[in-house]
């Protein structure tokens, strides 16, 4: 009897482990609709549960070989359900529900049966448009310049201006952490890549103005982006005529350690090669990127963000045409070079971020980061120029033929340009919510220590004799008679500069989402505080004290039609940075203070039913107060600032995109702007800034076959007026305000989708290993329009008037790619 009831025990325990043994795993990460994470979700099954963490990770064991419902459900937010879900013993599924909200949250959105409302007034764009629209410079800055109020007319940069500004006056944050562009003064002529890589991005919030107080201190815009914390294993690999990349995430098994790691190069000879001047070019980019996260609890994350970026621009110009002037009046620049430039930067971020999770309602974290640039610019370009005549006879073998010359010269460029420049962060912020109410608060140190040494010439050879400056004057009768005075360059800058600079900054706001009888309102005060202090070698020391308030306010009202309407007031107050100190003498004057702005923003939103589909009509009118202003020119694609406060300015101007899904199941959009911009120079009469770009028009369309829904169509189309084109060195910018042509360019993109999350295979198909898989083709300025970004001035001969002959852009461009994923 013993020996049964041993027996049956035994068989009793086998049988409740083969059970407990016969379990399935499910995992992933609960998002919300702006891709960010949802934490404190109740995660039921029949017989057992779990909730997500603060990031919105969760982990739960399921009874393999049956079939499972398992509900998502969290406060606000509508239930996703996940039936009949069956597993095989010991499988893992990862399954990453995306929870649509229900109601109105206190996190500042509403959404509606037709679209989503944005009460803080911030853009969002799906990170997958990012990586799919064409574009010569594809990414980030590629989607930007398709939206209003946004422009800059060169496909080789990554700089954009934003509703007036310049290349300066925009923030850029990654996972909270600021992050900086290259210094040099010509840094758009070489950036190939975007700081930003478009790979390792899940989200992207940008704000053209009135932005909140939690965000720093430049006049004109923020570009706030959110690398991805991996939730399993994934390599992704890209190559194209232009480079190639890859980007792998990874995760452990206790789901603790978390990377995400991007590698890429770049080579711009392609899109260089297709202007008019003739090169030896091979512009080299490669950095690396990887952002770490360990979870030491549910409460205490650390995060790492660390880059490396080096870029080599090695150019050896051989010749250049270009033909100019009118129909009855035709001219050509020909060009002829000697030398060659050597242009490099290499910079490095480390920052390092924790965050710890005090109680339900409160977060705090601590933030240290060091920027280090090492950049270089060396050339000896020898240029022997001829302005001449061309045949304009439409009928003649020589048409387009130069036929007389008007003038013959040479011009003799030399720089050694070289700066060091190391920054330091260490920032502190916290957030306190509940029942719908928010306080925000963050304290910040910088110091940045900047050492440059600045060594420019050019000697101007037109017209038969060497063009010395204007001062001082100098009796010059050649070539009746000989001179015999020293060569002196047109002009010359030497300088070496040593500035360290100390910024202590800090903000709090406070935002409240509420009830005004049966309307939904929305507000957010707050005010920074800032206090620089300057010093450095052969210079005064200087300080200043800012304060900056802001406020936002919206209104949804409980009306049948979908609108919502807000309202922004607020200083913005930019301290100088290096660059706003050096005049175009390459002398630091420190007693440059910030300038000042204050936004005055009005927008709107409506959402509604077109075609059975949902769009969203957006739009915004602005006015920007400028004081003390730095007056700036743009000169090729460096901007020079006369480090001086002596000018005011205003902007004013309207913003409309419509953006919906014009083909079902994918989002496009149009956008439209108007805005001028002028500035009056110690007193003497408003004229336009150089980015006074006066309308703007935009087009991002995605569209695919309808027979072959795997045959995808990406299209951005892009329009500006012209901007002023600038004026000679040392000449009055009030006695040059003509503009440049008008800016056109059209770039599509066609590629074949084998495999993505929608068109999975199984096993035993070459296409089962793909997670993704495309192959497709780019076309580049497809109707080949000519876009010029500056002028090139030369002197007649006869006259010595200067001629302003247009830098034009890159021609249409072919590029191939494939894209993989696993």
């Amino acid at each position: 009897m013993d020996y049964l009831k041993s027996l049956l025990a035994i068989l009793i325990v086998l049988w409740v482990s083969t059970i407990h043994s016969q379990t399935a795993t499910i995992t992933g990460r609960v998002l919300d609709e702006n891709n960010l994470p949802i934490s404190n979700v109740n995660i039921v099954t029949q017989n057992t549960g779990t909730t997500t963490d603060i990031d919105g990770y969760y982990l739960l064991q399921l009874i393999a070989d049956t079939k499972n419902t398992i509900t998502f459900s969290h406060l606000g937010h509508k239930n996703v359900v996940l039936e009949n879900l069956m597993l095989t013993t010991n499988e893992t599924f990862e399954f990453n529900p995306v929870m649509k909200i229900d109601i109105v949250q206190v996190a500042g959105v509403h959404v509606s049966p037709t679209g989503k409302k944005n009460i803080e007034g911030i853009t969002t764009v799906p990170p997958e448009v990012v990586r799919k629209i064409p574009g010569a410079n594809a990414g980030v800055e590629n989607i930007l310049k398709l939206l209003p109020g946004v422009s800059f007319n060169n496909e080789l940069s990554t700089q954009y201006n934003v509703r007036g500004g310049n290349f300066d006056e925009n923030l850029v944050y990654v996972n909270g952490i600021e992050v900086y562009r290259p210094f040099l003064i010509r840094s758009a002529q070489q950036e190939g890549l975007s700081f930003v890589n478009s790979d390792m991005i899940t989200g992207l919030e940008f704000s053209p103005g009135g932005f909140q107080a939690k965000y720093g201190d430049k006049l004109s815009s923020v570009l706030d982006i959110t690398y991805k914390t991996p939730v399993a294993f994934s390599l992704r690999i890209n190559g194209s005529l232009l480079g190639a990349s890859t980007t792998l995430e990874t995760i452990s098994k206790n789901k603790k350690f978390s990377n995400i790691t991007g590698v890429r190069y770049r080579n711009n000879s392609l899109l260089v090669n297709s202007k008019q001047t003739l090169t030896n070019l091979n512009p080299k980019f490669v950095d690396a990127q990887t952002y770490l996260t360990y979870r030491f609890s549910k409460k205490f994350h650390l995060s790492f963000l660390g880059t490396l970026s080096v870029n080599d621009y090695d150019n050896e110009p051989l010749n250049r045409q270009t033909n100019f002037g009118t129909i009855n009046n035709p001219r050509a620049l020909l060009v002829f070079y000697q030398g060659k430039e050597n242009n490099t930067y290499n910079n490095t971020l480390g920052a390092v971020k924790l965050d710890h999770v005090v109680t339900d309602h409160t977060k705090i974290g601590v933030t240290a980061s060091v920027y280090h640039t090492q950049e270089e610019e060396f050339s000896d370009i020898i240029a022997s120029y001829e302005l001449a005549e061309i045949d304009n006879n439409l009928g003649g073998d020589n048409l387009g033929e130069v036929t007389a010359s008007r003038g013959v010269g040479s011009q003799f460029n030399r720089a050694r340009n070289q700066l060091d420049a190391l920054i330091f962060n260490l920032s502190h912020n916290g957030k306190f919510t509940k029942e719908g109410k928010s306080l925000e608060w963050g304290l910040k140190f910088t110091h940045e220590d900047i050492r440059d040494q600045l060594r420019e010439s050019e000697f101007i050879d037109s017209a038969g004799f060497f063009i010395r400056p204007s001062e001082p004057p100098v009796i010059n009768n050649q070539p009746e008679e000989p001179f015999t005075g020293d060569l002196i360059a047109f002009e010359n800058v030497q300088a070496t500069n040593f500035v360290n600079a100390n910024r202590f900054s800090g903000f709090v706001q406070y935002s409240r989402q509420t009830k005004w009888g049966k309307h939904d309102i929305y507000y957010n005060l707050g005010i920074r505080g800032q206090h620089w202090i300057l010093n450095g070698d052969g210079i005064d020391s200087n300080s200043q004290t800012l304060l900056s308030p802001r406020g936002q306010f919206s209104i949804k009202p409980d009306w049948k039609k979908d609108l919502l309407f807000r309202f922004a007031i607020g200083s913005y107050q930019q301290p100088p940075f290096y660059r706003e100190l050096r005049d175009i003498t390459g002398t630091i004057n420190p007693m440059v203070e910030a300038q000042k702005s204050v936004h005055y923003v009005l927008g709107g939103e409506y959402s509604f039913n077109l075609w059975e589909r949902p769009f969203t009509f957006i739009s915004e009118v602005y006015y920007k107060d400028l004081s003390n202003v730095n007056p700036f020119t743009i000169e090729d694609v460096r901007v020079r600032y006369a480090a001086q406060n002596n000018a005011s300015a205003y902007v004013y101007g309207m913003d409309f995109r419509l953006t919906g899904t014009f083909v079902p199941g994918a989002e496009s959009w149009v956008s439209l702007g108007y805005l001028q911009t002028k500035e009056n120079i110690d007193n003497r009469g408003f004229i336009s800034r150089p980015t006074d770009q006066r309308i703007k028009f935009a087009v991002l369309l995605q569209d695919y076959v309808p027979t072959i829904p795997n045959l995808k169509l990406h299209l951005n189309l892009v329009y500006n007026t012209g901007v002023p084109g600038g004026s000679p060195n040392n000449a009055d910018s009030y006695q040059f305000q003509n503009r440049l042509r008008d800016y056109r360019r059209a770039d599509i993109g066609i590629s074949y989708i084998f495999a993505d999350e929608k068109n999975q295979y199984p096993k035993g198909h070459w296409l089962h290993k793909f997670k993704e898989l495309s192959f497709g083709f780019e076309i580049f300025n497809m109707f080949n329009n000519q876009n010029s970004i500056t002028n090139t001035w030369v002197r007649d001969v006869d006259t010595q008037r200067q001629f302003a002959v247009p830098n034009f852009l890159t021609s249409r461009v072919l590029n191939v790619k494939i894209g993989m994923r696993f």
